[in-house]
């Protein structure tokens, strides 16, 4: 196995699984802090994808440009919802729903591709559902709290990511350098219209700090680290790398934040990661494929 690839897969996802610690200290709303993060990551990857030569060598293509554009909508709205997310419930259960993901995509991609889904598929996904139930708690049906609003918007974030993942499948002329820059210009004029620029005046300079490391850093770095990865390294390897990040995620939740999820949330986190590995180790799966060849996401 490739070692390099290895551990620079490794840090893209232990880096990314700190996001929700460094967004939160931004002081930056979602919409705000994503559309930074657009023009960091976009000058970021224009600039790898200059010094490498990769846009001398593009092969153009209209079916791929109108692919790219749907992606970066998706991969946006993907963004605002988890950030959203952040804002209202803890990273810990945030990141947890935003994880059923590749179990969305399994169910999608099942209609889509008319693959028949197995009796483990069906047992994984009844076990993240059940999860899912845990999570939101008995009383979240009952009100219209910040928290209830908050796992919603987890789990939106949630089926935009798996819609990146789908769309992100037929992507295969454009490079990664081409493609996950456009998708960062294209945020970047989509929001362009509805940001309001009076929250930068007000912010500090650490918060400047954390907002242009995490577009810099949480964006592009873990964007290269992992396109240039995934390539030397088997599915299920990069299946299971993913697990990083959900792990870290949490990991910094409890120690920093001092976020502790109750009995049932515990079992709740749980059975959506044992499902959500049983379907990676126990199917032929789109999911994994797709997030093999381009989760053009993060």
């Amino acid at each position: 196995m490739n070692r390099v690839a290895l551990s620079q897969l490794f840090l893209a996802m232990a880096i990314f699984g700190s996001v929700g610690f460094f967004s939160g200290r931004t002081g930056l709303p979602a919409l705000e802090l994503v559309f930074v993060r657009c023009i960091c990551a976009a000058i970021f990857l224009c600039t790898a994808w200059v010094a490498t030569g990769h846009f001398k060598r593009e092969k153009w293509d209209s079916r791929e440009g109108m692919l790219i554009v749907f992606c970066a909508v998706t991969n946006l709205l993907n963004w605002i919802f988890l950030f959203k997310s952040f804002e209202l419930i803890s990273v810990t259960i945030a990141i947890s729903l935003y994880h059923l993901a590749p179990i969305i995509v399994l169910i999608i991609g099942s209609f889509i591709f008319r693959e028949k889904m197995s009796l483990s598929s069906i047992l994984a996904i009844s076990l993240c559902f059940i999860g899912t139930l845990l999570i939101m708690g008995t009383d979240g049906f009952r009100s219209a709290s910040p928290q209830w609003e908050g796992i919603i918007y987890g789990i939106i974030a949630a089926f935009f990511y798996a819609a990146t993942m789908l769309l992100g499948k037929s992507i295969t002329k454009t490079s990664v350098y081409a493609t996950t820059f456009l998708q960062m210009f294209i945020g970047f004029l989509l929001l362009l219209p509805f940001v309001d620029f009076s929250v930068y005046t007000t912010l500090h300079a650490s918060q400047w700090f954390y907002t242009i490391l995490t577009g810099i850093i949480h964006t592009g770095v873990v964007y290269l680290l992992f396109f240039n990865s995934i390539r030397h390294l088997p599915t299920n390897v990069v299946s299971f790398m993913i697990f990083v990040d959900p792990a870290v995620a949490i990991l910094l939740d409890i120690l920093l934040s001092g976020f502790v999820p109750d009995k049932m949330q515990i079992l709740g986190i749980s059975l959506i990661f044992i499902g959500m590995i049983y379907s990676l180790r126990s199917t032929k799966p789109t999911g994994n494929e797709i997030m093999q060849k381009r989760p053009h996401t993060m």
